[in-house]
C-alpha cells in the first residue's frame, strides 16, 4: 500500500533530534512560552521575512486572533464584511464568523483553485473591510492583483497560509515568501502540513507592530504583564515542546518543498490520461504542493481503482462550505465553479519521503485507468 501521507516515515528522520529537544525541555522545566517558543518565533519570522511571528495554538486560532486584533485596533468592527474564496477549507470561514464578521464568498479560478481577483470588485460594498486570501493546496493566490484592489478600496489583506509554508513569489519588485504578502498571515503546523508539528500549532506573521503587540496579549488571556489583563483574550499559545520540534524541522523546509516540486513535475509531465485534469502550475516557486490535486468526472471510480491497486488518495474537500450544515445561511447560494471543483477533485500522494518506485507506480496506474 502506498499511503496518502506517511507521517511516521517523515518524522523518523528527525527522531534523534526530537529526543534531544525533549530532554532539553524536560531539564529546563519551563513548558509554556519558554526559550523554544522564542527561538521558533524568531526563526520563523526571519524565514518569512517579517518583523514578527506570534506562536498560537493552531491555524484557526491564528486567523481568529488576526481579526480580533484588528477589532481591538479599531480597523474592523462587528458586522464588517470579509471577502473569502468560496471553495476554501471551512476554517477560513469559521474564523471570520468567530470574530463576529460577515463572510462574503467569491468563486475561484477553475485553473488554480484560488480566489478569482476579477470577481472581487463586484462583491465590495461599503461594509467590506478585508480580503482573506487563501493559498489553497500550497499555491499562492494572485497577491499583486489582490493587494491592488485592496489599496484602491482601503481594505486589509490577510493571508490564510496554512497550506503554503515557504511558497515564494516576486512581490513589490522583491522576492517574498508567503506570510509577508499582506498585512498579516496565519499558518497552521498541523502534523500533515509542509512544516508539521507532532500535534497542533499555529502562528501569525506580520510587519504591523501595533497588531503584533495586541495579538501577543490576546493569545495569553489578554495579558502582557502577568495578572494584568488589557483585553478579553484567550488561551492560545503554541506549546513549548511543539515549538522545539518545529525548530528541528524548519531548516529542512525548503529542501522538503523542493522534493515535493520534483514529484509534481513528474506527475505533470508523465501522467497522460484524457480522463484526468492536472493542476495548473507555472513551474515557479509559488507552489509548494502541500497537495497535488487532480480533477476527474469519474472520481469515485478512479479513487476505488487506485485503492484496489494499493494507492491511497484523499478528497480535499468533498462538501463545499456553502453546503455545510454549519453554514445554513449559505445553503441556498449557488457557486457553480466551487461545486464543480468539490465534485471532481482528488488528491494524490505527495511528500518528501516518497520513493521513485512509488511515484513510477502511481503514474503507471493512473495512465492505465
Amino acid at each position: 500500500m502506498i499511503p496518502f501521507l506517511d507521517l511516521k516515515k517523515i518524522n523518523t528522520a528527525y527522531e534523534a533530534a526530537f529526543q534531544e529537544k525533549l530532554k532539553t525541555v524536560l531539564e529546563k522545566g519551563w513548558y509554556i512560552l519558554g526559550d523554544e517558543v522564542g527561538e521558533f518565533e524568531a526563526g520563523f519570522s526571519s524565514y518569512c521575512g517579517t518583523k514578527y511571528c506570534i506562536g498560537v495554538g493552531n491555524g484557526l486560532d491564528a486567523l481568529v486572533l488576526i481579526f480580533k486584533g484588528y477589532i481591538q485596533l479599531g480597523k474592523l468592527k462587528k458586522g464588517d464584511e470579509v471577502i473569502v474564496p468560496a471553495n476554501t477549507f471551512i476554517a477560513s470561514i469559521l474564523a471570520i464568523l468567530q470574530a463576529d464578521l460577515v463572510p462574503v464568498l467569491v468563486e475561484p479560478r477553475l485553473e488554480t483553485y484560488n480566489i478569482n481577483p476579477d470577481l472581487i470588485s463586484e462583491k465590495i460594498t461599503v461594509k467590506t473591510k478585508a480580503i482573506l486570501a487563501v493559498h489553497l493546496y500550497g499555491q499562492l493566490a494572485e497577491m499583486d492583483q489582490i493587494n491592488e484592489i485592496a489599496n484602491q478600496n482601503n481594505l486589509l489583506v490577510i493571508e490564510d497560509a496554512a497550506q503554503a509554508h515557504g511558497a515564494i513569489t516576486s512581490f513589490n519588485s522583491k522576492v517574498e515568501k508567503s506570510g509577508n504578502l499582506s498585512h498579516a498571515a496565519a499558518f497552521s503546523f498541523y502534523p500533515g502540513k509542509n512544516l508539521g508539528a507532532l500535534g497542533d500549532g499555529g502562528a501569525i506573521t506580520t510587519n504591523d507592530t501595533a497588531l503584533a503587540e495586541v495579538v501577543f496579549s490576546l493569545r495569553n488571556y489578554g495579558s502582557k504583564n502577568k495578572y494584568e489583563n488589557d483585553f478579553v483574550g484567550v488561551n492560545s499559545r503554541i506549546d513549548e515542546l511543539q515549538a522545539a520540534f518545529l525548530n528541528v524541522k524548519l531548516p529542512y523546509l525548503d529542501e522538503d518543498n523542493n522534493k515535493r516540486r520534483l514529484i509534481a513535475k513528474r506527475y505533470l509531465s508523465e501522467i497522460k490520461n484524457d480522463k484526468i485534469i492536472l493542476p495548473f502550475w507555472d513551474f515557479s516557486e509559488n507552489h509548494v504542493f502541500h497537495l497535488f490535486v487532480i480533477r476527474t468526472n469519474k472520481r469515485a471510480e478512479l479513487q476505488q481503482y487506485l485503492l484496489e491497486q494499493g494507492i491511497q488518495t484523499v478528497i480535499h474537500y468533498p462538501i463545499p462550505p456553502h453546503k455545510q450544515k454549519a453554514l445554513k445561511q449559505f445553503n441556498d447560494k449557488s457557486f457553480p465553479i466551487t461545486e464543480k471543483i468539490h465534485e471532481e477533485v482528488l488528491s494524490l500522494p505527495i511528500s518528501p519521503v516518497m520513493t521513485m518506485e512509488g511515484i513510477d507506480f502511481i503514474i503507471e496506474t493512473l495512465n492505465s485507468f
